[in-house]
């Protein structure tokens, strides 16, 4: 027998892309060659940066047959649910990198937010590579990873995206500005009504639906802000929580219950609230002086994506493989 013969090779490395969004809060050239050069020690990376909206859904699409082990989502929420939108119902896992304002997903997947810890976090798994399947929440054709809103907080988000300097500057308080603002400018004045039809359930109409497939619904600086109960972003349903009017004189006992931590929104009197929801449908009852539906703003993840009259809510279980 030859010396050595009988000695280990080290395993290959596993492939890894990684989709950048430049645009994302905290992301810079300097930050992205940083990440990429520590990643190194324990991937064969690749790294390619979106160019414009839904550019990663294409480019997770593409990586598919392209021979990756992993798929690292490197911006904010946004990104990642471009990159589930592209990759939902394959085996190819999907990693992440926060790069956002918010990073709702990484927090609830206990994935640091500091984007060099989390780098750490990600060298770390190579060597506990276990992924796993989460659920994905479905609005029409498009999926969610933790939550899909119409109504104020849609409008918040709208008027957010519209100003990304103020959103990377101020954060939280920009969002809370935007909500104020657009409370009092829209929905005290001519909030658009809407239906919403819950399978197995009674009929309610509201100002504002939220549908989650976590918790929490997103963070105020470190502090989570919680609307929905009952929900796991593994367990195959959704939760809703409809806002049933928008008056003045709830906001003062519906607030405070977005930031307790043991008196939840859900539970407020002019909050419907649906456990174990597959599927809803929320429309317009609200008419235009033409007599046709007023549309509502609709958010996906934290990214608005337009308005609609009429929208189907749904689950896909176990849709996404992650590795967190």
């Amino acid at each position: 027998m030859r010396l050595g013969h009988g000695k280990h090779r080290k395993p290959a490395k596993k492939r890894m892309l990684i989709i950048v969004n430049p645009y994302a809060t905290t992301v810079s050239d300097r930050l992205r060659n940083l990440v990429v050069y520590a990643l190194q020690g324990r991937f064969d990376v690749e790294a390619v940066t979106t160019e414009a909206q839904n550019h990663a859904t294409e480019i997770g699409r593409q990586a598919i047959d392209g021979g990756y082990d992993v798929v690292v989502a490197f911006g904010g929420d946004g990104t990642l649910n471009e990159v589930a939108n592209g990759l939902a119902g394959t085996d190819l896992p999907v990693a992440m990198l926060p790069g956002g304002s918010t990073n709702v997903v990484c927090r609830t997947l206990g994935i640091p937010n500091d984007v060099v810890d989390a780098t750490e976090h990600l060298l770390s798994l190579a060597d506990d590579w276990a992924p796993r399947k989460i659920d994905l929440g479905r609005v029409d054709q498009r999926r969610f990873v933790f939550a899909c809103g119409v109504g104020i907080d849609a409008t918040v988000v709208r008027r957010v995206d519209e100003n990304p300097k103020l959103k990377a500057k101020a954060g939280p308080y920009y969002y809370s500005w935007a909500g104020v603002s657009g409370f009092y400018r829209r929905y005290l004045m001519k909030a658009v009504r809407m239906r919403v039809e819950v399978a197995g359930a009674e009929t309610v109409e509201g100002v504002t639906a939220i549908a989650q497939n976590s918790d929490p619904l997103t963070y105020f600086a470190s502090r989570p802000i919680r609307v929905c109960e009952g929900i796991a972003i593994d367990d195959g349903t959704l939760s809703l929580a409809v806002l049933k009017r928008a008056a003045q004189r709830d906001m003062p006992t519906l607030i405070p219950r977005l930031f307790s931590e043991t008196r939840t929104a859900a539970g407020h009197k002019q909050v419907a609230h649906f456990d174990d929801v597959v599927a809803a449908t929320v429309s317009s009852l609200s008419k235009d002086k033409e007599g046709n539906p007023r549309p509502f703003p609709v958010q996906v993840d934290g990214d608005y994506i337009g308005e609609r009259t009429r929208v189907e809510l749904g689950i896909d279980p176990g849709a996404l493989t992650i590795v967190a």
